[in-house]
């Protein structure tokens, strides 16, 4: 397990090198994409460079005209935009207000658990083990 320590020292590293044929930018751009896909490596990489380096880079490779850098770039930044706004809850389709139920679903709900937002579980019987003998409508 690598740790965030780690990464943020890496990336900082790959973001300041001159010795490589690879511009700073394209070294950052690539993390971004490559991150996406590792949950653990992408909080590494907003928490050593940030979204805002991502633009940077992406800025950067517009300028030097690197079309497929901006491009990816782009769509990186846009994931970890995504990633961002589901994290914080709002993420399409969730729409608390519209998936709530009627006012009064709300009100005996409300009344019962003492106020606490409507869910989509609900009581029912418990599913028996074909094999306990236990029954169906305990």
């Amino acid at each position: 397990m690598v740790s965030t320590t780690a990464v943020k020292r890496a990336l900082a590293a790959l973001a300041t090198r001159t010795d490589t044929a690879r511009r700073p930018y394209v070294a950052v751009i690539d993390e971004a994409d490559a991150a996406r896909s590792d949950l653990r490596r992408a909080a590494g990489f907003v928490d050593a460079i940030g979204l805002d380096g991502l633009a940077e880079a992406i800025d950067a490779a517009d300028r030097a005209d690197d079309d497929a850098a901006v491009e990816r770039g782009r769509d990186a930044l846009a994931a970890y935009r995504s990633f961002r706004r589901a994290a914080a809850g709002d993420a399409p389709g969730n729409d608390r207000e519209a998936n709530a139920g009627s006012d009064a679903d709300q009100d005996s709900i409300g009344d019962r658990d003492g106020g606490a937002e409507r869910d989509h579980f609900r009581s029912g019987p418990g599913i028996p083990k074909p094999d306990t003998g236990q029954d169906a409508d305990r």
